[in-house]
Parts: C-alpha cells; sequence; structure tokens
C-alpha cells in the first residue's frame, strides 16, 4: 500500500532539510513547506518545495486536502534563543500563533499524526543537570516557552480529536550530512560546534566561552550533543510508530553524556589542525553549568539505535561542510 505524501515544514531549514533527504532516500513522497527565511531551496533534495508560511491557513489548508496529507513534520520556528528574548513577540507570532494554525488546518483536513520539533529549553535549568521527560517545565526565554505552548496545544487537541502526536525535544543538534550535500548553513549562527568550525575556517574571527567558572569539570558548561543524522533517523522512526497506530509520546533526543565547550574546542582545533581564537567572557543568564538528557524512553519506544555518538564525527561532518562553504563563500 502506498502512503500518502508527508507535509514537512521547514523542510528547507538545517535538520528539516537533513529528514526530507532520509525520507526521500527510502521512498517516502514529501511535500516541503517554508518561506526560506532561513531555509535554502537547493538544500531540498527530495520532493516537492512549495514557498509559503506555515502561518497561510488557505494555503496550509489546500495543500492538506489537495495531495491528501496523513502526517506533518513541523520543523517551521524561530530558534536564537537572545532574539526571543530581544523579541518575543516575533517568537510567540511565529512558533505558537503559526502552530495554532496549522493544527486547525490539520484537524480540519483530517491529519492524524503529527512529529513537532521541540526542544530541551522547555525544562529551563534542571536541578541536577539531568533533563527527563517528566522533569518540571519551566522555560527561562521566550523560545523555550513558545514551543512549550505549542506542546500544549498538540496534546489537548490530540486529546480531543484522532491526532495523535509525537514531540521530541531536541538537546544540542551538531554536525552534517555524512556525504557533504547539505548541512548548517544558518546565517549568524549562534551553536557551538557550528560557530566554532566557522571560526576554524576562517569565517569568523574568533569563537567565545560564555563562563569558565562553573561547577563542572573544567568549569565551562556541558551539553549533550546530537548529530543531525541520528536526529532525523528519530524522526522517521517517529512516523512510523505513529503509522503502526503507537500512542501519543514525548521523548527527549540526546545520547544521555555530555561534553563541555573546551572539550569542543579542542576537538575542533585538533581535527582542523590549527588553535582556535577564544575569548573567555563572562557567564551568560539562564544558562544552566550542565544539559544532559535522560535518553532511555526514545530508545524503548522508537528502538533507535543512535549511530552517530562521537564527538569527533558530530566535528568532522561539520568542518568538512564549513570548508566546502568556505570554497562558495559569495555563491551560497
Amino acid at each position: 500500500m502506498t502512503q500518502s505524501p508527508i507535509l514537512v515544514t521547514g523542510g528547507a531549514g538545517y535538520i528539516g532539510s537533513h529528514v526530507v533527504r532520509q525520507l526521500g532516500e527510502r521512498g517516502e513522497q514529501v511535500v516541503v513547506l517554508d518561506n526560506l527565511s532561513t531555509g535554502f531551496s537547493e538544500a531540498v533534495t527530495h520532493g516537492e518545495l512549495i514557498v509559503g508560511d506555515t502561518a497561510d491557513q488557505s494555503l496550509v489548508s489546500e495543500i492538506l486536502r489537495a495531495r491528501g496529507i496523513r502526517a506533518v513534520m513541523h520543523f517551521a520556528a524561530h530558534t536564537i534563543v537572545p532574539e526571543s528574548v530581544a523579541n518575543p513577540l516575533k517568537y510567540y507570532g511565529n512558533n505558537t500563533a503559526a502552530t495554532r494554525n496549522l493544527l486547525a488546518c490539520c484537524q480540519s483536513a483530517g491529519v492524524t499524526q503529527f512529529i513537532f520539533s521541540s526542544t530541551a529549553a522547555v525544562y529551563g535549568v534542571p536541578q541536577d543537570g539531568i533533563a527527563r521527560e517528566e522533569s518540571p517545565l519551566s522555560p527561562i526565554n521566550p523560545y523555550g516557552t513558545s514551543k512549550l505552548m505549542s506542546e500544549w496545544m498538540l496534546r489537548d487537541l490530540s486529546a480531543a480529536s484522532p491526532l495523535r502526536h509525537v514531540i521530541l525535544r531536541y538537546f544540542n543538534v551538531a554536525g552534517c550530512d555524512p556525504g557533504g550535500r547539505i548541512g548548517q548553513s544558518t546565517r549568524n549562527a549562534t551553536l557551538l560546534v557550528k560557530v566554532a568550525c566557522e571560526a576554524a575556517v576562517g569565517r569568523r574571527p574568533h569563537v567565545a566561552i560564555y563562563g569558565t567558572d562553573y561547577d563542572t569539570p573544567d568549569g565551562t558548561g556541558v551539553r549533550d550533543y546530537i548529530h543531525v543524522e541520528d536526529l532525523a533517523d528519530a524522526h522517521l522512526r517517529a512516523l512510523d510508530y505513529l503509522r503502526d497506530g503507537g500512542e501519543s509520546a514525548v521523548l527527549n533526543c540526546g545520547y544521555g553524556h555530555g561534553y563541555s565547550v573546551r572539550e569542543v574546542l579542542d576537538t575542533v582545533a585538533r581535527i582542523n589542525g590549527t588553535p582556535l581564537k577564544i575569548l573567555e567572557e563572562p557567564r551568560r543568564p539562564g544558562d544552566p553549568p550542565t544539559l544532559i538528557a535522560e535518553a532511555q524512553r526514545i530508545r524503548d519506544i522508537l528502538g533507535w539505535t543512535p549511530k552517530h555518538d562521537n564527538l569527533e564525527t558530530i566535528v568532522r561532518t561539520a568542518l568538512a561542510w564549513e570548508r566546502k562553504l568556505a570554497e562558495h563563500r559569495g555563491t551560497h
């Protein structure tokens, strides 16, 4: 039996494009909806790209109905934490209000499977540095709050309708397609591995460490880094789980262990073969010393087994992509 097409919102972005590639490689029909505000049309390697906005209810309704879509993967969002603090309504508008519009369209069109791109930011600062799916939810910035509000809408709609969902709470996503076809091209990126690799290839003058006096082994923050390929695979497994009749679930996406900022920077410098220029800055408000996923549930429920759980692999693939971008500077 041929499966109906999958709508992927934000499928031209960093994570969405890796999911679209994996979906296409296994023969799924994919429709990508992306306004290209931060995504790139050339990153969409499979399926059909429709340039438009998730908040456009008439467009979304037409796409869902015309193509008989039953499954939606929702990536479209603003994701820069400091920007969310400076401009909260932008985040509540795009991340929360647009998701509400999308869910209304899904309800009207009879969509029954919904996979949502959420974030560890919904946890705020866990007391012991370990975030469990049942940990208190107390985000400390509008980005995390905008995602948590979307989680609540999804939970409540699923309780009131046939819609079932999987919410995937991402930890620190990094790395790029090992085949070098697509990668993280985000402008003005803030994610550490991306920033460090940009500095390594000369696209940034330096990289900063924010806080060197945390209660961690080397004084710098510890985070759970997950390779984007493994994260993308989790989405395909979530889709299969829902298609097989699985109940709605909330799952952490991390490896369950962390690396410090210094460990990441040391690894980038070693693999690149040149030292990085590092500036030590004061702590940023709201940064937890340690944030690591309790990540057993996703393995138990989805049968997910990471294949790239290795800091060197993450850094090598990210560096390879930065070198490719540096070669094509001005054309990308």
